[in-house]
């Protein structure tokens, strides 16, 4: 417990840590004694309890610190990889909801072969209507030089015609 507050704690806490540790040094001074079967007094140096607790933490608590971090570098980088996961999961979700798509994909291909089968029915109509206008134009263009032909065939006919009625001749 100490040890996790050693970390945010700055040399101000040091004495405070020292009571703790005289405290814990106690506690576990009088277990011992309770624990043992032949009760024996054990005299311990008090200072080389706490050099020796002192020396144990410094050897040690480094690299319980260093742990401590690295395992909540770990804990936050697996909550990410939780939120990014479950993001993906939502998308995923998202993608399931919608109909599917391959129909989709088949039902505009169908969609779009008949509007190019409309478009090429389109060109041939409008191919087959320019012929007719043509065709109509020549027709049109040949009934208007008949009609001229005839019209001018009938005016040689009267003129033909007009020239072989008699005329009296002039007396003199």
């Amino acid at each position: 417990m100490e040890v996790e507050g050693m970390e945010d704690e700055g040399p101000s806490s040091q004495s405070e840590l020292s009571q703790s540790e005289d405290l814990q040094s106690e506690r576990q001074a009088s277990l011992l004694l309770e624990s043992s079967a032949p009760v024996e007094n054990v005299f311990v140096d008090k200072k080389a309890v706490d050099k020796l607790t002192e020396g144990l933490l410094s050897h040690y608590l480094p690299d319980l610190q260093s742990s401590k971090r690295a395992l909540q570098e770990l804990t936050q980088n697996q909550l990410i990889l939780l939120d990014t996961l479950d993001q993906e999961v939502t998308k995923f979700r998202e993608c399931n909801a919608l109909p599917d798509l391959n129909s989709l994909f088949m039902e505009a291909k169908v969609y779009h072969n008949k509007l190019v089968n409309i478009r090429k029915e389109m060109i041939m109509l409008h191919e087959k209507t320019t012929k007719l206008k043509k065709r109509a134009l020549k027709l049109q263009q040949q009934k208007q030089k008949e009609a001229l032909e005839k019209e001018q065939q009938r005016e040689k006919e009267l003129e033909r015609e007009r020239q072989l009625i008699a005329k009296p001749a002039k007396r003199t």
